[in-house]
C-alpha cells in the first residue's frame, strides 16, 4: 500500500494515481484491499504526543509517514485539549478538522472535536465554508478555540469544523484534519492562519519554519517552526525568491538529464508542496521524459519500469535560479515490488494556471532540505543528510 496521492491543488483532481499492477489490478483496487480494519484500528490507537524538542530559537516537531505518501502532526484544540492528527500542507493556508457536527460513518471513522468539550470554544457567525482539496471536499462551520503544537499554544485560532461527509482519501485515510502552511493570502477571508497567529503573537521567534522529510527509516521526519536545526541539512542553504505571494511558488530555469533539456525549456513555474507525494507537471512533458527514462514499459504503462533496468539511470536536474539541484533515482524511481518499479514523474498541471506549471512534492523534498522564510519570500534548499 503505497501511492495514495494528497493534493492541496484544486486543478489535480485525482487523489489516486491509477497504475495497472501485476495481475491486471488498478493500483486504487490494491490500495482498498491492503486498507484493513486493523490497519485502521491500529492508526486511531496510536498517539504522536511526545515532548516537542524546544529552545530559546525554536520548537521541532516529529512527523509521521503514513503509507510513504503524506505526513501528520498531533495538534490538540480546546481546553481541555483534545487531540487531532492533522495533515500538513503547503498548498493550502486553512486548519479544519472532524468535528460532532458531521454524523456520517466517514466521520465517525475520525477523532471529532467537540466544542461542547471546550471552555475556550467560540462559534463563528455560522456562515458555511467550503475548502476544496485534490482530493476531495470539506463543508464546515467557523469557530475559534485555542490550538497547540507541542509547547506551542495559538489562542482563538480559526478553524473550520466539518459538517459534511468525507469522501475520496478523506474518507479512508487515518487523520482527522489539514493545517495549511500556505502564504496567508490563501486563507479564507478575514482569518489568520496558524502559523502567522504564531508569529504575530511572538510565540515563535521569527515567521519562518523548515521540513527535513527524511528517507531513513531509523531518522524521523521534522517540522521546525520559528528556526533552522542546520544538522539535518548538507552544505549551505542556497536562496530562491517566491515569485507569487499565495502559494511557495519559484521559477524554474530548465529541467535536464545527461545534459539535454527534457522539460521546461523556456523556464517555468514550481509549486512546492509537501501535501503531494510525487513531482507533477504538465502531460505531454511527463509522457515524454517517462519515455526518455522507459523506453520498454510493462504492461504497456510507460510509468512501470523493471526495477534492475534502473541502475544507470542519470540524475535529473532541476535549475532554479541559475543553481542546479540534481535528483537521483533513488528519489525518483520507487519500489512498487521486488522486481517492479515506476516512476514517479505525474502529468495533469495543465490545469494549473500558467500551464507549464510543476509540482515538487514530497520525492523532490526528500532531497532537499527546505526552509520557508515568510518575512523575506524566499525558499533554502540544501541537500538533506
Amino acid at each position: 500500500m503505497k501511492w495514495l496521492v494528497l493534493l492541496g491543488l484544486v486543478a489535480l483532481s485525482e487523489c489516486i494515481v491509477i497504475i495497472p499492477m501485476t495481475k491486471m489490478k488498478t493500483l486504487q483496487e490494491v490500495v482498498l484491499e491492503e486498507i484493513k480494519p486493523k490497519y485502521f484500528l491500529e492508526e486511531q490507537s496510536y498517539s504522536l504526543s511526545q515532548e516537542t524538542t524546544l529552545d530559546h530559537k525554536f520548537s521541532s516537531h516529529p512527523l509521521r509517514k503514513i503509507l510513504n505518501m503524506a505526513y501528520v502532526i498531533n495538534i490538540t484544540i480546546g481546553t481541555p485539549p483534545q487531540e487531532f492528527r492533522v495533515i500538513i500542507d503547503t498548498s493550502s493556508s486553512d486548519l479544519w478538522v472532524s468535528s460532532i457536527y458531521c454524523q456520517s460513518p466517514s466521520c465517525c471513522k475520525h477523532l471529532r472535536y467537540n466544542p461542547k468539550a471546550s471552555s475556550s470554544f467560540q462559534s463563528g457567525d455560522g456562515k458555511h465554508i467550503n475548502l476544496r482539496y485534490g482530493c476531495g471536499r470539506i463543508m464546515g462551520v467557523l469557530a475559534t478555540d485555542t490550538v497547540q503544537i507541542g509547547r506551542l499554544i495559538a489562542k482563538s485560532q480559526t478553524l473550520v469544523l466539518s459538517m459534511n461527509q468525507l469522501s475520496g482519501a478523506l474518507e479512508h485515510a487515518s487523520y482527522d484534519g489539514i493545517m495549511g502552511l500556505a502564504q496567508p493570502s490563501l486563507a479564507i477571508h478575514g482569518t489568520t492562519p496558524i502559523f502567522d497567529n504564531l508569529n504575530k503573537n511572538r510565540i515563535i521567534p521569527e515567521p519562518v519554519f523548515a521540513f527535513f522529510i527524511s528517507s531513513w527509516p531509523q531518522k524521523s521526519s521534522l517540522l521546525m517552526l520559528g528556526g533552522v536545526d542546520h544538522a539535518y541539512h548538507k552544505g549551505a542553504l542556497k536562496w530562491v525568491p517566491v515569485t507569487q505571494t499565495h502559494l511557495w511558488q519559484i521559477a524554474v530555469d530548465r529541467i535536464s538529464m545527461n545534459k539535454k533539456v527534457i522539460a521546461c525549456s523556456g523556464g517555468c513555474q514550481a509549486i512546492l508542496d509537501v501535501g503531494s507525494s510525487f513531482l507533477f507537471g504538465p502531460t505531454d512533458r511527463v509522457r515524454s521524459i517517462q519515455r526518455s527514462i522507459n523506453p520498454s514499459p510493462l504492461q504497456n504503462e510507460q510509468q512501470l519500469i523493471l526495477c534492475n533496468s534502473t541502475m544507470t539511470l542519470p540524475p535529473v536536474i532541476f535549475t532554479i535560479n541559475g543553481m542546479d539541484f540534481p535528483m537521483s533515482r533513488k528519489y525518483y524511481i520507487q519500489k512498487v515490488s521486488k522486481d517492479i518499479c515506476f516512476i514517479t514523474f505525474n502529468g495533469g498541471t495543465e490545469y494549473i494556471s500558467p500551464s507549464a506549471t510543476w509540482v515538487l512534492g514530497d520525492i523532490f523534498l526528500r532531497a532537499y532540505f527546505t526552509v520557508f522564510d515568510q518575512s523575506k519570500n524566499k525558499i533554502g534548499l540544501a541537500p538533506s543528510v
